[in-house]
């Protein structure tokens, strides 16, 4: 389809224009969007058990033998907690109200995802790392990423006019969020997400960290460029039908269609742990490889610490960095993880052969205090399970799609 940003993926074959809330009744949309309305129109789900989620908190943890840590958890405002070690879920926690099959949304840990998707590429020659983003999308000439290449947006190494700072209507990361259809439009707002890239500027200066929501959203409108395939279908191909997942996940979409890649997945916890059972299984998946293992072993061996600016990170991380959209701890367990606003994390933990997911609702965006208690809890868990056998604990496999679905 053609805008002023270029032709991007239709969302249905032969379609000649956008559906929308004033259209997408009529035909030839309506053969599409009757399937779809999830991406026109605001839907609830009507579950097929009832009451829907326990009343209670759902608790397995006996086999950590951490003392305390459901209130720790409660305490961080947890919905979802689980720890993956091999292939058997060892212990897990869901907040009343909260059901292991229920989805949720997982924020920037998103931006981890889309990075494995672009190293798929990668891999497969189809996107060169040192080539420039206006090799990819000319259409972002005159940005702050007409000069930029592909790796110094992996990893977040291009110095942009644009704050990230959450409670700001000010701020670029409000207008970003209008843009993609997470608040409410303001007069002279973008279209869409892809017009609203084409706005950001800088200096050019490259080489320094600088965390910038819209670099993976750049990333994405690549993947579209090089795939023609609607981000969400790209994610789809090139990783989430590879994990042998229980349920499908959600992303969020723009009125283009376009996936809001840096922020807005949505899954279990128990599919999220799949993708650290990836990582630690050197790319490979259950339904193929998504990444090379020289891939993996890169963000395992952390970016440049050099480049990392970024104090709420270093505060607590005094060796960390970045890269391919991947926190690396630098710490001495080689302890790599995604992360999100509101406490969202994917802890993986070579050492143990772990995964732990934790999934919250915190108050507030960012909160050193909860980032510290978080993070020493994932500690103490990856050291529980450098010494915890596990002889004769209860263990599961991942449940069935037909259990899980």
């Amino acid at each position: 389809m053609t805008s002023s940003t270029g032709t991007h993926p239709a969302r249905y074959p032969g379609a000649a224009s956008q559906p929308g809330q004033d259209n997408w009744q009529v035909g030839p949309h309506n053969r599409w969007t009757f399937a779809h309305l999830g991406e026109i129109v605001p839907t609830a789900a009507i579950t097929r058990r009832f009451p829907a989620a326990p009343a209670v908190a759902t608790e397995r943890l006996d086999a950590l033998g951490l003392p305390g840590l459901t209130q720790r958890l409660e305490e961080t405002y947890t919905d979802a907690f689980l720890v993956l070690h091999g292939n058997d879920v060892i212990a897990e926690y869901y907040r009343p109200g909260f059901a292991p099959d229920d989805l949720h949304l997982v924020m920037s840990i998103s931006k981890s995802l889309c990075g494995l998707v672009i190293g798929a590429l990668i891999d497969a020659g189809g996107i060169v790392p040192s080539a420039r983003v206006v090799d990819y999308v000319p259409e972002l000439a005159g940005s702050a990423y007409d000069g930029p290449t592909i790796q110094h947006v992996l990893d977040m190494a291009i110095e942009l006019n644009y704050s990230e700072n959450y409670g700001d209507p000010a701020s670029e990361v409000q207008t970003h969020d209008r843009s993609a259809g997470w608040r409410t439009r303001r007069e002279g707002d973008p279209e869409d997400t892809y017009a609203f890239l084409t706005t950001l500027t800088g200096d050019g200066t490259v080489g320094n960290f600088q965390y910038c929501s819209a670099n993976t959203d750049v990333l994405a409108w690549i993947i579209e460029r090089v795939t023609g395939l609607r981000y969400s279908e790209a994610l789809s191909k090139h990783l989430w039908s590879k994990l042998d997942a229980d349920r499908d996940a959600t992303i969020t979409v723009d009125p283009a269609g376009f996936g809001f890649a840096n922020g807005g997945v949505s899954c279990t916890a128990r599919d999220l742990a799949r993708v650290g059972r990836l990582m630690l299984d050197d790319g490979e998946g259950p339904g193929g490889r998504v990444v090379s293992a020289e891939w993996v072993q890169s963000i395992l061996a952390g970016g440049d610490k050099e480049a990392m600016k970024d104090a709420s990170f270093t505060t607590i991380h005094h060796e960390g960095s970045y890269t391919r959209q991947w926190w690396c701890t630098g710490n001495g367990r080689g302890n790599i993880t995604g992360i999100g606003i509101h406490g969202q994390y994917l802890w993986i933990d070579p050492p143990s052969d772990t995964v732990i997911v934790k999934l919250s609702t915190w108050p507030e965006p960012e909160s050193g205090h909860l980032h510290t208690l978080q993070n020493q809890l994932l500690l103490d868990v990856s050291r529980t399970m450098d010494h915890n056998t596990l002889s004769g604990a209860s263990t599961t496999e991942p449940e069935s799609k037909e259990t899980a679905a």
